[in-house]
């Protein structure tokens, strides 16, 4: 909550660069637990489901804000942003606070244990990590470059801007709710392969969609393959973590998104700039098929 007056503040890159590590690290604290707290409250064989609903839940903060930032900035100043988001962060405060209940005793299986070492053996765990990590990549080259794809190449402003990433996470909000039901009534493993195919192809086909009506349609597939293999994968990870303890698995699975997130971006700019920006997205693309 305070931190999102540093935005304000910063008056040069180091200081902006020094804001968004200290803000990392306190988001890092943050999202593990929270995905533990309904990893534990989840019910057996009802995982998909909650973790359909938490995923939902997540994903609509990343479509809305950038709706919400990208309007604010263009009718207020880029300042109002950041007062936005340090009063949302303050309400999201006062609701863990208030109204976030007490969970009984957590317990690991009768043979889990709390070991990274242990968990890096399990080829679930790998599994989900290299999930993960690939789709981080895919997403963080998406969240950096499409924008710039779309005022480049497209002529957008930033309204419309904001309208494209919040269709890119908008729709996964309503179908992450519905989709979670089917990771608890078929193989999970097969619908994290078949929902990240599906993200993967539209990632490739970004820079064939050259209209904004074009990369509006395009968010459509992707936000059901991102759909149908999220909670699916979440799911999945309640599983290892009743075996290891749910708040290490869910801190390497969120370390894995973390790495993917900084990977993305940074890869995507030397590749945009040793080729093109077209070359991103296949980049995208094609890494998330190798992993």
């Amino acid at each position: 909550t305070i931190l999102s007056l540093g935005y304000v503040w910063a008056a040069n890159v180091s200081q902006l660069t020094l804001v968004r590590v200290i803000q990392g690290v306190a988001g890092a604290m943050i999202i593990p637990i929270a995905m533990a707290y309904i990893g534990d409250l989840s019910p057996e064989n009802e995982e998909g489901k909650w973790m359909g609903y938490a995923n939902a839940a997540f994903f609509s903060g990343f479509g809305i804000g950038p709706l919400l930032g990208g309007a604010l900035a263009e009718r207020f100043g880029m300042n109002a942003s950041f007062y936005s988001m340090g009063g949302l962060c303050l309400l999201a405060l006062l609701v863990a606070v208030l109204f976030l209940p007490e969970i009984r005793q957590r317990k690991i299986g009768e043979k889990g244990r709390l070991s990274f070492k242990d968990m890096s053996t399990s080829p679930m765990v790998r599994g989900l990590f290299s999930f993960r990590l690939v789709q981080a990549i895919g997403r963080g080259g998406i969240m950096t470059f499409l924008p710039i794809f779309a005022a480049t190449y497209i002529g957008l402003g930033s309204t419309l801007i904001g309208v494209l990433l919040a269709v890119n996470m908008l729709p996964m909000m309503v179908l992450l709710a519905l989709a979670g039901r089917l990771a608890d009534r078929f193989n999970r493993k097969a619908l994290v392969i078949f929902g990240n195919l599906i993200y993967l192809i539209t990632l490739a086909l970004i820079p064939l969609a050259n209209t904004f009506w074009r990369q509006i349609w395009l968010c459509f597939p992707r936000a059901i393959g991102g759909a149908i293999s999220m909670p699916a994968a979440t799911a999945l990870t309640v599983e290892e973590g009743r075996k290891f303890g749910m708040g290490s698995t869910m801190s390497i699975l969120m370390m894995a998104m973390s790495i993917g997130m900084v990977l993305g971006p940074t890869l995507s700019g030397v590749i945009a700039d040793a080729v093109d920006i077209n070359a991103v997205f296949y980049f995208g693309g094609a890494v998330g098929l190798i992993g």
